[in-house]
């Protein structure tokens, strides 16, 4: 969850570590509308993922695993 403290270093520290070990997570992202959308394309550049999905506070991230795919 990304909250009042933004999305720093640490947060996208454990998002990749989630990507890594299961390839797709939801994020839930307390922000309006613009701030959570520009937050979700931040997340996907930083993490090299793919934003599958958003709803509401929601989004949906995939990473393929190259050295253990599921």
């Amino acid at each position: 969850m990304i909250g009042q403290h933004g999305l720093g270093e640490n947060v996208l520290n454990e998002i990749d570590i989630a990507l890594d070990a299961h390839e797709l997570i939801k994020v839930k992202i307390a922000a309006e509308r613009d701030e959570r959308a520009r937050l979700a394309a931040e997340i996907c550049d930083q993490t090299t993922a793919t934003l599958i999905h958003s709803i509401g506070q929601m989004v949906v991230l995939f990473r393929r695993n190259t050295k253990n795919p599921r």
